[in-house]
């Protein structure tokens, strides 16, 4: 009698939670059945805002999506002005900050001495094709931890050991660690290992597996090519780029900096060889104490083989709070920019190109300056102390040239050839006879050039 009288209490309440007329529904939440009922009517709307991108953590799903797409969650809310405010320049990576962490060892079994395996590693490869820009996008959170060491089971008395994690980076790739570099790697195939796994559960650890390595690390690239270019803003760097390469698509303007991040171009002979050139971004004074991003621009340099300077044979000034420059000047100062930043640069093999000789049209100014550096050694004193260098770059040759008409370009790529061969015999893997050769019927079809 009791049961059935529950019942129907419970049914009549049931029924009047369903009757607006006779009941508030919030008064009651029997199953919170009012809730289902008001769900959209009364729920308030409250809005989040975050100020974080919203970032996969699954590497796979980032690889085909670019850092300069990250949107704001709110973004969709602000339209098309967020979107602007949120898009990123596409510039060239030349350093990633990352942390990296070996794998731990897998736990032992003391009871019968069974011995864990040891934590996967952290290795570096170098690799032709990767780009700090595809780790990036990869890993974009920048941390790496290869696989723990597997525990020893009772049929299984030795733990597998974990899996390595192998992470391809560019050619040219320093590992720097608490300031201090502790791997180089600028050949194919060279590997490093960056952060240790540690060791499995044994007797000497007590059968407890040690946690692996954490290291943070800079990776920072410096690019390998035979040639670098080194020259002020507008001096005709990128055009001579085009001028000697096939590569073409380069952006070139008539405007400083036309250049804003590093490239490899490459110069093709009919032998087969090829010349890697890298155009670096222009240098302003200072550069040395990094003024205009000095260093990141100036670190390139470090890996070729031989530097071009080019000089503008007007002169130059970079605007109207820097004095202006003539060739002389210019000159002197590139000598000095380059000293400051690594006194051993001095020492590469360096040839001047002298651009723009278009606008001399009977040759008196660059036979003008042709003499006035020809007599520096003597005439350096008469310049200000902030402009001399310590030690004057002995150039190899004085390449007159126009990048924009394509005077002498052909004979600049043909002696630039040869000033690399000279320095760097051993490492040629052709008849050099032949070359030589080659060479010499190249200037009878152009004597032009």
């Amino acid at each position: 009698m009791a049961a059935s009288t529950t019942l129907v209490i419970a049914i009549s309440q049931v029924n009047r939670l369903f009757s607006k007329k006779l009941v508030n529904l919030t008064e009651y939440q029997i199953c919170n059945i009012s809730n289902y009922g008001n769900k959209n009517k009364n729920k308030k709307n409250y809005k989040k805002k975050y100020s974080k991108p919203y970032v996969s953590r699954n590497p796979t799903e980032s690889k085909h999506t670019s850092q300069s797409n990250l949107t704001f969650e709110d973004d969709f809310e602000k339209g098309d002005e967020a979107k602007k405010t949120t898009k990123r320049k596409d510039f060239f990576m030349d350093r990633l900050h990352a942390v990296m962490r070996g794998g731990s060892g897998g736990y032992g079994l003391a009871r019968y001495g069974g011995i864990g395996g040891d934590g996967g590693n952290v290795i570096i490869k170098a690799s032709k094709t990767a780009t700090l820009e595809n780790i990036k996008a990869s890993y974009p959170q920048q941390r790496f931890k290869a696989a723990d060491g597997k525990p020893c089971k009772k049929l299984a008395l030795l733990g597998e050991k974990g899996e390595d994690l192998v992470l391809e980076v560019p050619l040219g790739i320093t590992v720097e660690h608490q300031n201090k570099i502790i791997g180089d790697l600028d050949e194919e195939g060279m590997e490093f290992i960056v952060a240790k796994g540690g060791s499995g559960g044994s007797p000497a650890n007590g059968f407890l597996g040690v946690k692996g390595e954490t290291k943070t690390v800079d990776l920072n690239l410096k690019l390998i090519a035979d040639i670098g270019l080194v020259g002020f803003p507008n001096a005709g760097k990128s055009t001579f780029g085009s001028a000697v390469t096939t590569s073409g698509g380069w952006k070139i303007a008539d405007y400083p900096f036309t250049t804003i991040k590093p490239r490899i171009a490459w110069m093709d002979y009919k032998d087969g060889r090829k010349v890697a050139v890298a155009d670096l971004p222009g240098l302003i004074e200072g550069a040395w104490e990094n003024v205009g991003m000095g260093h990141r621009f100036l670190k390139h340099i470090e890996r070729t083989k031989l530097l071009l300077f080019l000089v503008d044979i007007n002169g130059f000034q970079l605007n109207t709070r820097f004095p202006f420059r003539d060739p002389i000047e210019t000159i002197l100062i590139l000598n000095r920019e380059v000293e400051m930043y690594k006194h051993h640069l001095v020492d590469k093999p360096a040839v001047l190109a002298l651009n723009k000789i278009d606008c001399d049209h009977d040759g008196s100014i660059v036979e003008d300056i042709i003499e006035r550096i020809k007599s520096l050694p003597d005439s350096i004193s008469n310049y200000p102390s902030d402009l001399q260098p310590h030690k004057l770059i002995q150039f190899e040759d004085i390449l007159t040239i126009s990048t924009k008409e394509g005077t002498n370009i052909l004979n600049a790529k043909l002696r630039l050839r040869e000033i690399l061969d000279t320095h760097f015999v051993a490492e040629i893997e052709y008849p050099l006879d032949k070359w030589q050769h080659d060479m010499t019927e190249h200037r009878k079809i152009d004597k032009t050039a």
